[in-house]
């Protein structure tokens, strides 16, 4: 096994149990307790965990995005009911945008029967997963490619994304707040997202019901930025009231789509 692959193994057991013990994981992985101290200390540089006597905890503060491969295995049911609903929305031959996040790799998957579907995206994963759907156009934005994330971003990424008019942008975010509004953890995929934004008649916003509630480090737009909102369940009637308040239409596991 790859040291990197052991440190992310080592996240998700932190994400699940909040703190780990240098001897088990040696134990588990079957190298010394010296490796596994510098995984630790790898985590702790990256702003991951917080080392401790024996072991180390999830430093639960950190503004920090978890990579990729630790993201697209969680809440999996969850992105599944959202990637359902959001693909009863996209219609044979449209051009659409989608973000970087796991959910839009479960997007971009359930979007495979469609036909003649233009995709403009600045997610590595989603480039790969979509390079065998014949009779598609998947064009790539190009950028600074960022391993923790599988994103390409930055000022290069962003002009392309401008250069483009297309029907439909899906974008995620990590957090959902009354006041605070729409938020996720990078600034420069949130800056990737404001101008798939932009470029969209539509401009779905994608979000499981862990997300509300939640504030993240920097606000990708407020609700006027947004015309619909997909989730996995029906959301609280506060946040009905809102988003019919904001004129966002909201769709859920069965609510018909248009």
């Amino acid at each position: 096994m790859l040291a990197i692959e052991r440190r992310n193994e080592i996240l998700e057991k932190l994400q699940l149990e909040k703190r780990v013990v240098v001897s088990e994981l040696s134990q588990h992985y079957k190298v010394t307790e010296e490796t596994i101290r510098r995984d630790l200390e790898k985590l702790e540089n990256d702003g991951y965990v917080i080392k401790s006597y024996g072991g180390a905890v999830l430093n639960e503060h950190s503004v920090l995005e978890l990579p990729f491969n630790i993201r697209k295995n969680q809440n999996i049911v969850e992105k599944q009911r959202i990637a359902t609903q959001v693909a009863k929305m996209v219609r044979d031959g449209e051009a659409i945008m989608l973000d970087t996040s796991s959910t839009s790799v479960f997007i971009a998957r359930e979007l495979k029967e469609k036909k003649k579907l233009t995709v403009i995206t600045n997610s590595v994963e989603i480039i790969v997963e979509l390079l065998d759907v014949p009779g598609w156009n998947v064009i790539s934005t190009g950028g600074v490619s960022r391993e923790r994330s599988f994103s390409l971003v930055g000022p290069h990424t962003d002009a392309m994304i401008r250069s483009y008019h297309v029907d439909k942008a899906i974008v995620s975010c990590k957090g959902i707040d009354l006041n605070a509004g729409i938020t996720d953890s990078d600034e420069q995929d949130v800056s990737s997202k404001k101008m798939m934004l932009k470029a969209a008649k539509e401009r779905i916003l994608v979000a499981d019901s862990t997300k509300f509630g939640e504030v993240a480090f920097t606000k990708v737009g407020d609700w006027t930025d947004f015309t619909k909102m997909v989730t996995d369940k029906k959301p609280a009637q506060q946040w009905l009231q809102l988003l019919e308040q904001q004129r966002v239409e909201c769709f859920y596991p069965g609510k018909s789509t248009k």
